[in-house]
């Protein structure tokens, strides 16, 4: 299965100390217990960091979701509805795109690190927010840290072309994706369903 590339160093760093601390340190019962550990860790950044293969099906009016995890909430807020998904430690953490169109803006904000199911998350933790201009309309994702995820990615800059379900970016450990969407949007799922980047639908649009 493919990897992201930017799991290889946590991938790769411990794998190798790991492994010539079993070799060295074997005798050593603390050494070769720090060692297994870090083992364990190479391999569970294997597995954190898989990038599965999707069939993405676009469908014209369908909204997809950007990622594994959980819906949290769905809210309107200003006009717009919004649709926020948790991701575990054990969800895929790249991010696909919920529609086709073209890039309008992508913009880091700094901010905290607080627990992803602390409401005020969405607003005052580090974030980085994707615009996109499609025939809908004007839309919104929205990768946001939390208290393990400390570094969000941006595959896509503006003016990049974007197909439904492409790739567009990872968080590194666990987090929350939002998307904002039109107050017209017909919105098909709820809080606690579990959600398949580039498979699950979100919704229509009308």
């Amino acid at each position: 299965m493919p990897i992201v590339s930017e799991g290889v160093p946590f991938i790769v760093v411990p794998g190798l100390l790991g492994v010539t601390g079993l070799m060295y340190f074997r005798q050593n019962f603390l050494m070769g217990a720090i060692a297994v550990l870090l083992v364990f860790v190479s391999l569970f950044c294997i597995y954190f960091f898989r990038d599965p293969e999707r069939k993405i099906v676009d469908v014209d009016k369908q909204i997809l979701s950007p990622a594994d995890g959980v819906v949290m909430e769905v809210s309107e807020n200003g006009g717009e509805k919004v649709i926020r998904i948790f991701l575990s430690v054990f969800n895929v953490h790249l991010q696909r795109s919920p529609f086709a169109g073209t890039v309008a803006s992508v913009e880091r904000k700094t901010g905290k690190f607080l627990p992803a199911m602390d409401p005020k998350a969405h607003i005052e933790n580090e974030q980085i927010v994707m615009a996109f201009d499609t025939k809908f309309g004007r839309m919104k994702v929205v990768q946001i840290a939390g208290i393990l995820a400390r570094r969000c990615v941006a595959w896509i800059k503006a003016g990049d072309v974007v197909k439904k379900g492409g790739k567009i970016g990872v968080i590194k450990f666990s987090s929350q994706v939002d998307v904002y969407l039109p107050s017209s949007a017909d919105v098909s799922v709820k809080a606690g369903d579990k959600t398949k980047g580039g498979l699950t639908v979100l919704g229509n649009f009308i």
